[in-house]
């Protein structure tokens, strides 16, 4: 009931910070001249500038914020009103006078427009390069600087193009208004490059084993230095960074591989899948690591049932290992059913765990694989509304549903759970490719 109050609460914000810059363009004088087109025009461009703002929101890794939706429905939403904020900008600029066109006269143009121009380019940037960021072949790395440069670019030339322009804020209130706007525009940029960096640079951890598992997974325990580590719930994931400064740009996020009964140290597994994660088994243990988080809802203590059913693809098996790992050092007695679904036999990681803990738990483990050895007699193929009836006791229908992995397979599931009768308040998701 908290978190939906909460979400209620930043949905009416939200709503509230969009419907708000209207009041410079519905309240203004218009002057001479200036008719219904051009005043739509203005309004048009400060709904977008909000929404600009309101992106720096969703990504400063405020629980607050996240915690209602959970952080990849956050992300997804990131990512659909900037489309939206890219519509009103575009409309906005080709309604004003020469529009589009300035760009390629913009050494004629007053520097108010100069700035209009800058901004739009900037942001028609940051959207080329996230959309088909694997297509122009631009690593996480390289993207992230990129997207943190050009969306600051956008909206600081946006800020001044409207105080170059004046007309809509020649008046003390809305002065006041526009100050309070771009106050919590710096804001954000303050607590996301200065206050946050500061707050992880003065709780180290260090890398006391390297672990290399199945499937190109490497196991990296951490373990505080200085301080009192940190309290996670199991499948939740944190912003590691690795042998930088925590005021270095990129970090990357991983889940919790470890118990969340562990005092001290914990643990994350990465899967090699290119860019720095390719060198993660090569990091050295002493290595200073910074760990922004716990972040994320997706978590068996977020919600109550009388049994788990974990549904794992790949590096997806992650959160969910976590989740077990906790469940076994608390005793728990509920039922729990595992589906994994990998590749083949020797892509499996952490098989060996997954079987002592059928020991320790009520424990049921479905490998499910797409390359099956000869003489296997497990599942094999695709997870499926098939597969999973098979396997689930009666109880399953009362039981939480959890799924992790792969986009496809995400997909695949939320359509063939509610398939056998899950209702869809039991299903929860993660997904990990958000861009």
């Amino acid at each position: 009931m908290r978190a939906t109050a909460q979400g209620i609460v930043w949905v009416g914000v939200f709503l509230g910070i969009c419907v708000a810059p209207l009041a410079f363009a519905l309240m203004g004088v218009s002057r001479p001249g200036q008719g219904f087109w051009t005043d739509f025009s203005v309004a048009l461009g400060f709904v977008g500038l909000a929404l600009m703002g309101i992106e720096f929101a969703l990504v400063a890794r405020v629980r607050a914020v996240a915690e209602p939706f959970g952080t990849d429905a956050v992300i997804q939403f990131h990512r659909e009103i900037g489309y939206v904020g890219l519509v009103f900008v575009l409309t906005h600029t080709a309604l004003s006078g020469p529009g589009v066109f300035a760009a390629f006269a913009v050494t004629e143009l007053p520097w108010r427009a100069r700035f209009a121009v800058l901004a739009v380019l900037a942001l028609l940037v940051l959207m080329v390069t996230s959309v088909w960021r694997r297509r122009l072949r631009l690593s996480y790395e390289v993207w992230q600087v990129l997207h943190t440069v050009m969306a600051t670019l956008a909206v600081t030339a946006a800020l001044v193009h409207v105080l170059l322009v004046n007309h809509y804020v020649d008046s003390l209130w809305k002065q006041v208004l526009w100050a309070i706007m771009s106050a919590a525009f710096v804001g954000l940029l303050l607590w996301i490059r200065i206050v946050r960096p500061l707050r992880l640079w003065r709780r180290p951890w260090v890398v006391e084993q390297v672990i290399p598992e199945r499937g190109e997974i490497t196991v990296l325990v951490l373990r505080p230095r200085g301080h009192g580590g940190l309290c996670f719930q199991p499948g939740q994931f944190a912003w590691i960074t690795v042998g930088r400064s925590p005021f270095s740009v990129t970090a990357h996020p991983f889940s919790f591989s470890s118990s969340a009964e562990t005092d001290g140290t914990v643990a994350v597994a990465i899967k090699a899948l290119g860019d720095f994660t390719s060198g993660v088994s090569a990091v050295p243990p002493g290595t200073t690591v910074y760990v922004d988080g716990p972040h994320g809802v997706f978590s068996i203590d977020q919600y109550e049932g009388a049994g788990f059913c974990l549904i794992a693809g790949g590096v997806g098996l992650v959160p969910a290992l976590s989740m077990l790992r906790t469940l076994a050092d608390r005793g728990d007695v509920r039922p729990v059913v595992l589906f994994s679904a990998h590749r083949d036999q020797d892509s499996i990681p952490f098989r060996e765990e997954l079987a002592e803990l059928t020991g320790r738990l009520n424990l049921q483990v479905v490998h499910v694989l797409e390359q099956p050895p000869p003489g296997w007699t497990g599942e094999r193929g695709y997870l499926d509304a098939g597969t999973l009836r098979r396997h689930l006791p009666s109880a399953g229908p009362r039981f939480q549903f959890f799924i992790c992995g792969p986009n496809p397979m995400l997909d695949a599931m939320e359509a063939a759970i509610p398939e056998i009768g899950i209702p869809a308040d039991r299903i929860h998701t993660e997904r990990f490719a958000w861009v």
